[in-house]
């Protein structure tokens, strides 16, 4: 069983023939919402992968808050860990350029209102060898205490250092698996602009140092990890993006219900670049992310 700690956000999604430049306006060609936030993609990616997925967050009493739910709801993902705050529901500001690159703004809203508290509650209810994956944007206050509360009965912790906060790098350091993108892991391991050698010689050394599991996302050369020592690669699909928006998360969710499931680590990784590049075929964050058969269609 996994439960995914994080923010639950509506997604407002306005698409431009290329991205601005600082200062400048260009206009744009399309609108859409879409529920998202990095926890409950990832949530929603661990569902669609196939396995049974608890969701613990916030969102407010406004009209986005059933509408951000509104997926996981349909996936038959268990909301009773969402709790409803004063804020209002989380948002994201993204624009997408024809490329398929993307800019975003977030607005934390009811995220920011997660507690260490709810954390407790979130972990109350897991058991040894059940999985918990969590994200950033949600108080580093509450990750934490999500972490150590994991760490103490025994869950199998996954944090994905998105976005880039003060605390990404301490905070990387208490989960078991870690999964960055090239500027995240460079946080992580202290050392900016790294070369392809530098990156593997920093995953042996923080390997070696915490024992922990490190994954680093390369957009589309794929993902480079660690694991007791061993070095994987594995490369997703070769395709024209659409939108990358969500395509970190669905690998996140993918990668997560695949270990759930008792699939191999290499096995994994190559499941998660999948479904990861499938992501990058539709917009938006959570309509985007594929379903388990079309994922397995293309192993």
């Amino acid at each position: 069983m996994i439960t995914v700690f994080g923010s639950i956000n509506m997604d407002l999604i306005a698409t431009t023939q290329r991205l601005p430049k600082p200062g400048e306006t260009v206009a744009g060609n399309g609108f859409s919402t879409a529920a998202g936030g990095k926890g409950a993609n990832q949530a929603l990616a661990a569902r669609r992968a196939g396995c049974s997925v608890h969701m613990a967050g916030a969102v407010g009493h406004d009209g986005f808050a059933d509408d951000a739910l509104a997926l996981l709801k349909a996936a038959g993902t268990e909301l009773d860990a969402v709790k409803r705050a004063d804020e209002p529901t989380g948002t994201a500001i993204i624009l997408v350029g024809g490329d398929g690159e993307n800019m975003i703004a977030v607005v934390p809203g009811a995220n920011g209102t997660v507690t260490a508290a709810d954390a407790d509650k979130a972990v109350g209810g897991m058991s040894r060898g059940d999985t918990l994956m969590l994200q950033l944007e949600v108080p580093a206050a509450a990750v934490e205490q999500a972490l150590s509360a994991a760490r103490a009965k025994g869950v199998t912790t996954i944090l994905n250092l998105a976005p880039l906060i003060d605390d990404a790098a301490r905070l990387g350091r208490l989960a078991d698996i870690v999964i960055a993108n090239e500027t995240e892991f460079e946080r992580l391991a202290g050392q900016e602009n790294m070369t392809a050698e530098e990156r593997e010689a920093a995953l042996k050394r923080l390997n070696s140092e915490t024992g922990q599991t490190l994954i680093v996302t390369l957009g589309g050369d794929g993902v480079v990890a660690i694991r007791d020592g061993v070095i994987s690669r594995a490369k997703g699909l070769k395709i024209e993006p659409v939108d990358t928006v969500g395509a970190g998360d669905t690998f996140c969710g993918y990668f997560a219900a695949s270990l759930d499931e008792g699939l191999a680590f290499e096995p994994a990784l190559r499941r998660a670049a999948v479904a990861g590049s499938l992501a990058c075929l539709k917009q938006g964050a959570q309509p985007s992310i594929p379903l388990r058969d079309e994922v397995a269609n293309k192993l």
